[in-house]
Parts: structure tokens; C-alpha cells; sequence
């Protein structure tokens, strides 16, 4: 075990996966010398040189029709998009190209070998053009997996899994948590089956459910609802595609209430589609309405950044309303 960020954890899953692979390449805007904005991929192309991680220029409809065509031939193509508020220039390359390349062609092409990463979230005073959560967007595009981790571990675990997965994937990084974030990692290689949800903490009265950085703030708001005596199990959904059905259905039965808690605003939120599928999973048990704890329906505020977030005040008394409902 070694204590890393959780920038460390990707750098040093991104060295692991390029040392096993020699067909793999990182790419993307300012990660060679430079490190990526965030130093993500620091010091990879001086260890592995120019031809494996380099620099784009500055389009990212490039970028994913680049990493297409790379995959398409046999390449491992990991991909950076600087911001995930920069992914959508790339939308009609990932979600009409990247997702369906398999179907169209009758699995006789595939760009199995690709992975996006890209930082999401608020919470470092971005403002609204650095700052939002588009993760839903992707997960009504079948063909796509979508993954988002919580912490080092995960971050690493998850990103190596997601590079050999044989399906195209988009890794949601949490910004406000690559440094923030610190704990034990496991040293060398390993990986964190895609698809799972993860039982953070088990309880009897409430589950609550969320992903990437707002693991944090359901941890917060679980500690100050157990002083009013509120057991919480909290659940890190670690996929959002394809979701993890059973482990929360498993949950809610126990506990007879759902509480869903992410950044992106509420309408068209992830949150909805578990909400639906969960409700037709568990009517017969649940002792109050499924509850939702999400990003406000506006640009994201630079100056409003805190009331905007779904934060642990917001969420506690979410709880207790459930839990009296």
C-alpha cells in the first residue's frame, strides 16, 4: 500500500496500463511535457516518450475522432478532454461513432480499446464553463459504459478496468477531490470490476445513493443524521452505466427509503432514472417518496457556488423529512 491522491492514482494507473500495453497511447490537450492542466499525466511522455503521449491541438471533436480512429485499428486510445464542459464539441463523434461503432458494422470493427477522461464538477470556483456534471448525457447512449470513483483507490482501480474493459468508456474524474483526496492505495496493478455499486456504510432507515464527489457530503449528512439516531446505509454507485440494479433495490428493501444525491441539476439528473426504475423495483416497500438532492436548474453560479451545491446541510434535512415523512 502506498498514500497517494488521487491524482497520483491515475498517473500511476496510467503508467501501469502503458507499461503492460505497448499499443497504448495518451493524448489530449497539454498532457505531454506540461502534465495535462492538472498534472494528471505528468511525466509519462518523458518515460514513455513522444509517440505514446502527446499533445492535440485544441478541438475536441478532433480529439474523439482521432481516439475513434486509433481504436478502430487496434490501438489502446486513452483520451483526455480537458474539461468535461469541453466534451461537447465531441458529443456527435462519442455518442453517433465511438457508442455504435460495434453495432453498425455487426462486431466486424470495434473501438473497444477506448477510454475518455475527463474532470468534471464544481467546487474550485470554476464558474459555469468549468465546473458542470454532464454525466447523464452519456448514459442514455447505449453502447457507452460511464464510471466515476470516489476516491484514490477507486480512482485507480476503476481507471485500470476501465482501460482494459472491451467497450468504449467515459471516466468522470471529480476535480475538487485530485487533490483533496488522500488515502491508502494499493501498490502495482489491480482493478475494480465495472458495473458494481459499492455498500460504503450499512444501516436500517435510509439508503443513500450517489457517486464521485458527493460521496463526501452523503458521509457528512449520514454522520449528523446518526446524532438524531437515523441509521444510514450509503451506497457509491461507481457505474452509472450499466447501473448497479440489484445491490440498491437490495438496500432500499431493507430500508424502505431512497435518497439520491448528485451535482448536475435536477431535471434530466441521473437521479430521475434511478428514481423510476427504483420506485418499479421496490413500490410495495418503500415508507416514503424516493428523494432527490441535486444541483440547482441554472447555469452553474460562479459568485452562488456554495447554495448552489447539493451539500450536506441539504441533504441532512432531506433525510430527516424522509425519515419523518
Amino acid at each position: 500500500m502506498a498514500e497517494m491522491n488521487m491524482l497520483h492514482a491515475i498517473n500511476d494507473a496510467l503508467a501501469i496500463a502503458m507499461t503492460a500495453d505497448e499499443r497504448m497511447v495518451v493524448f489530449g490537450e497539454d498532457v505531454g511535457h506540461f502534465g495535462g492542466v492538472f498534472r494528471a499525466t505528468s511525466g509519462l511522455q518523458e518515460k514513455f516518450g513522444r509517440d505514446r503521449c502527446f499533445n492535440t491541438p485544441l478541438t475536441e471533436q478532433g480529439i474523439a475522432g482521432f481516439a475513434n480512429g486509433l481504436a478502430s485499428n487496434g490501438m489502446t486510445a486513452v483520451a483526455e478532454i480537458q474539461f468535461a464542459d469541453y466534451i461537447f464539441p465531441a458529443f456527435d463523434q462519442i455518442v453517433n461513432e465511438t457508442a455504435k461503432f460495434r453495432y453498425r458494422s455487426g462486431n466486424q470493427f470495434n473501438v473497444g480499446g477506448l477510454t475518455f477522461r475527463t474532470p468534471y464538477g464544481g467546487g474550485i470556483a470554476g464558474g459555469h464553463y468549468h465546473s458542470q456534471s454532464p454525466e447523464a448525457y452519456f448514459t442514455q447512449t447505449p453502447g457507452l459504459k460511464v464510471v466515476i470513483p470516489r476516491n484514490p483507490e477507486q480512482a485507480k482501480g476503476l481507471l485500470l478496468a476501465s482501460i482494459r474493459d472491451p467497450n468504449p468508456v467515459i471516466f468522470f474524474e471529480p476535480k475538487r477531490l485530485y487533490r483533496a483526496s488522500v488515502g491508502e492505495v494499493p501498490a502495482g496493478d489491480f482493478e475494480i470490476e465495472i458495473g458494481n455499486a459499492d455498500v460504503v456504510k450499512t444501516g436500517s432507515d435510509i439508503t443513500l445513493l450517489g457517486w464521485g464527489a458527493q460521496m463526501e457530503i452523503l458521509e457528512k449528512a449520514a454522520s449528523m443524521a446518526e446524532i438524531d439516531g437515523i441509521s444510514c446505509e450509503i451506497i457509491d454507485l461507481r457505474t452509472l452505466s450499466p447501473w448497479d440494479i440489484e445491490t440498491v433495490a437490495t438496500s432500499v428493501k431493507k430500508t424502505g427509503r431512497l435518497l439520491i444525491n448528485h451535482e448536475a441539476p435536477l431535471t434530466g439528473g441521473f437521479a430521475g432514472e434511478i428514481a423510476a426504475t427504483i420506485q418499479e423495483e421496490c413500490f410495495l416497500h418503500l415508507e416514503s417518496p424516493i428523494s432527490r438532492v441535486c444541483g440547482l436548474d441554472t447555469p452553474y453560479p460562479l459568485i452562488l457556488e456554495k447554495e448552489y451545491m447539493p451539500d450536506e446541510l441539504k441533504t441532512y434535512e432531506a433525510i430527516k423529512a424522509s425519515v419523518n415523512f
